[in-house]
């Protein structure tokens, strides 16, 4: 395997990850509202917009080449 595909196989772990992450947050957040905590529900709701965020950033970075500099 090269080394490019190892990081890409990498990184589609990391999407995949924070993708789930944002998921379980909406369903915390759904679960929460159901119960009446509102604070808590609006408290899951930002994780989920931190992480599909944080994921959006992820599948940007993909779009650029990594070249090394000698610096």
């Amino acid at each position: 395997m090269t080394r490019n595909s190892q990081i890409i196989a990498k990184l589609k772990i990391k999407e995949q990850d924070i993708s789930y992450m944002s998921d379980m947050a909406l369903e915390l957040a759904q679960m929460a509202d159901d119960s009446g905590l509102v604070t808590l529900a609006y408290l899951f709701r930002m994780a989920a917009l931190e992480a599909s965020t944080a994921d959006a950033v992820v599948a940007e970075r993909d779009d650029f080449p990594r070249q090394a500099t000698s610096h």
